[in-house]
């Protein structure tokens, strides 16, 4: 064999060096053409002169480029007609659209396995609590009822009530954060 095969390594480093050096180059140069070409805001303009090279990527490396400047530049008149085209075409939207693309946070898929992990464990340490305590905190929470009527309910005294649902608090508080730690932990 007269003729040795290029390393795939080697032509990428150097198609990479190409690229980055032309950036460096020509990427002010086609800035100032598109302002001067098209009266378009900056950010639009350097979008443009970003889609420029990034269209150069997709190219093959069989390509020999003569005239690099030239070729950019026909890259920018066509990325420049296809954003002028896409400009004419473009009608305000109506907002409505709007409404029915946005997800709620609740409803996403990553939230909504978080909120049932958080739900189980919840459900958990409801469930290792005293039974007193857990029916006087789910009296309270889930029905609503006042320390009153829990206590009337119940035959307890409202001082009795408002020991049972702290201490069943503060042992869901300590519960919790130790699920939270055990979590961290896995």
């Amino acid at each position: 064999m007269t003729e040795e095969a290029q390393d795939p390594v080697d032509v990428g480093v150097a198609r990479k060096l190409r690229l980055t050096s032309w950036f460096q180059r020509w990427r002010r140069p086609l800035r100032r053409w598109f302002a001067v070409r098209s009266a378009l805001p900056d950010a639009d303009v350097d979008d443009l002169a970003q889609e420029v090279f990034l269209r150069l990527l997709r190219y093959s490396d069989d390509v020999l480029i003569d005239n690099p400047q030239g070729y950019l530049f026909r890259i920018a008149a066509n990325v420049t007609n296809e954003w002028c085209e896409r400009a004419r075409h473009k009608q305000p939207h109506d907002d409505s659209w709007l409404e029915d693309l946005q997800i709620t946070p609740a409803d996403e898929p990553e939230n909504a396995a978080a909120r049932n992990i958080a739900q189980d464990n919840v459900r958990g340490a409801v469930a290792r609590l005293a039974p007193r305590q857990r029916e006087v905190l789910l009296l309270h929470v889930a029905d609503g009822l006042t320390y009153t009527q829990i206590a009337q309910r119940l035959a307890l005294s409202e001082r009795v009530v408002l020991r049972d649902l702290s201490r069943a608090y503060s042992q869901l508080r300590m519960q919790l954060d130790l699920d939270n730690l055990d979590d961290c932990d896995r």
